[in-house]
């Protein structure tokens, strides 16, 4: 009976490991062409496997583009999710996040942009796309409960990234900081910061 059991775990592990790979393999694709470079054959080919694997594993391109944004969604999350159970400052937390954009950060940050474009063409991706300005409204609703300032704190850290990786703004985490207090403090005088 253990042996079963053994033979049942290991068989899952490797299939969750396969998985990944694909899905890195999916990220790479996105990060160097874009995403209409996926393709199920173009995954396979990136990550050595047969296009038959990919098709397994992801039954359409929406099921992969979908498994690849929440691999980068989750990420963010997590990192938002210590940012505002954290003490430290949470401004300055989303700061050196988004400075991470011009750094080893890039990457993730680019196939995060790249996909959630996507999405305005590609329903599936959408629920998806929208947790980072979720998270980023969530982190605001700790220092502020004006919905514009909320609203101003969410649009400014989505200005920022995209500036960062399109326009090679500076991504000094101080820069970035003082340009989301002010989105922030923009608003203040009428409910007031709870930072």
């Amino acid at each position: 009976m253990s042996d079963e059991s053994d033979s049942v775990d290991g068989r899952k592990a490797r299939g969750n490991k396969r998985r990944a790979e694909i899905i890195d393999a999916t990220l790479a694709i996105v990060t160097r062409d874009g995403a209409a470079g996926v393709t199920h054959r173009t995954v396979a080919k990136q990550a050595g496997v047969a296009t038959s694997l990919s098709t397994y594993y992801f039954a359409t391109l929406d099921d992969l583009l979908v498994a690849a944004l929440s691999s980068v969604a989750d990420v963010y999350t997590a990192r938002i999710r210590q940012i505002i159970d954290g003490t430290g400052d949470k401004l300055r937390g989303l700061a050196e996040l988004i400075a991470e954009s011009a750094g080893p950060g890039r990457e993730r940050a680019l196939a995060e942009r790249e996909l959630s474009t996507l999405a305005a063409r590609r329903p599936a991706l959408a629920p998806i796309a929208r947790r980072w300005r979720e998270n980023v409204a969530e982190l605001a609703a700790t220092l502020t409960d004006d919905p514009e300032a909320i609203a101003a704190l969410v649009a400014a850290s989505d200005g920022l990234c995209t500036a960062i990786l399109i326009d090679n703004a500076p991504s000094d985490p101080d820069y970035v900081h003082r340009i989301l207090a002010r989105a922030l403090d923009a608003h203040a005088g009428r409910t007031g910061p709870r930072r």
